[in-house]
């Protein structure tokens, strides 16, 4: 019978290795794993903002028609696989082809093309997903390609997994209890009020330029909340609030995506509001510009009586301070990571008494 197959064993996020993924000596210099410095010119990794991820054609040839190829374990036969992946293409003239999926059969060795990239954001994290099935065992290959030494870019890869099922099957299992992306609404979020400075759920880039993020965290093309800067003014505050949450005796962790990309970018910070208190108590934040990149917000709490969580977005100097929140999850139990908490202030105290 042999050991049953572990669909995690053939996924990857990259942060400790290539976990089971390998390379072909043959196809130097293949795929790079990479960490980028943090700025605002470059993306970070898809998994935290901070992170590694893969990078191909980083060594320039002047062959053309240069591949890299990247290896996934084998695969059992006979059984339907969803394979889910994050890619992003820097550079390119043409995006077509760029970056392809294909099945490799050991038995025959045969390899079949899935997939491959028709067009893309340059430089957005966009996800993928693919449905197959073989008879026989296989191996996922990634192969990246340069049409010529002129027309040649780069191609990253992230959060590799894979599950047993077509994708559409895996699609309809319900969300998360505690868990909103903002793809069908705002979830168990409500705001103070509507209105010019309120949160707005949106997809794509954001109207002014050089602010905001280009696409949500979770595929690319789907939606986020950001606060738009043209239409407030400086100080002026943005409230998103949680329905009430059941309080527990043990720790709490709370997990979600944040963007804060603009020359101008004021605050984001968390409160926690316990149920019969009047203060809310400041559990995070952040001033100012932080990244060009999604980056990922971890908070570890605690709340014996029930309570709600509160986004507070304030609205920086200029109209470059769209600020963004995505992929928003609360879960019981202490957070496996721990994040420095960060409580410093840019801003002169007078702007925390500007109330709109």
């Amino acid at each position: 019978s042999g050991i049953p197959f572990n669909p995690a064993d053939a996924g990857c996020n990259f942060e400790e290795g290539l976990c089971n993924f390998y390379q072909d000596q043959k196809d130097s210099p293949g795929w790079s794993r990479v960490k980028v410095k943090r700025n605002v010119y470059r993306t970070g990794d898809h998994t935290t903002g901070l992170g590694h991820y893969l990078l191909a054609n980083t060594k320039f040839t002047s062959q053309p028609g240069y591949i890299g190829r990247l290896y996934g374990p084998t695969l059992p036969g006979n059984l339907q696989f969803c394979l889910r992946f994050y890619y992003a293409l820097y550079g390119f003239f043409k995006m077509s082809g760029t970056l392809a999926v294909y099945i490799f059969e050991e038995n025959h060795m045969v390899q079949e093309k899935i997939w491959s990239v028709l067009d893309s954001s340059k430089g957005v994290w966009t996800q993928a997903e693919i449905s197959f099935k073989k008879p026989m065992p296989c191996k996922v290959v990634f192969v990246s390609w340069c049409k010529s030494f002129w027309d040649c870019g780069l191609v990253a890869l992230d959060d590799v997994s894979l599950s047993l099922g077509s994708c559409q099957a895996a699609d309809l299992l319900p969300p998360n209890p505690g868990e909103c992306t903002f793809e069908k609404d705002e979830c168990m979020f409500t705001q103070k009020k509507r209105g010019r400075g309120s949160w707005h759920r949106s997809r794509g880039q954001t109207p002014t330029s050089y602010t905001g993020p280009k696409g949500d965290h979770t595929t690319g093309v789907g939606y986020y909340m950001y606060i738009e800067a043209s239409n407030m003014v400086y100080g002026q505050r943005a409230y998103l609030v949680s329905r009430p949450l059941r309080g527990t005796s043990g720790k709490l962790c709370l997990t979600f995506f944040y963007h804060m990309y603009g020359a101008g970018t004021g605050l984001l910070s968390v409160y926690l509001k316990k149920e019969g208190d009047d203060e809310d108590i400041p559990l995070w934040r952040r001033t100012g510009e932080q990244s060009i990149s999604w980056l990922r917000g971890l908070i570890e709490y605690e709340s014996d009586r029930n309570y709600q969580i509160i986004f507070e977005a304030i609205r920086g100097v200029s109209i470059r301070s769209d600020t963004a929140i995505d992929d928003v999850l609360f879960q019981a139990g202490p957070c496996l990571e721990v994040e420095e908490i960060q409580f410093s202030s840019g801003y002169p105290d007078s702007l925390n008494e500007i109330e709109f």
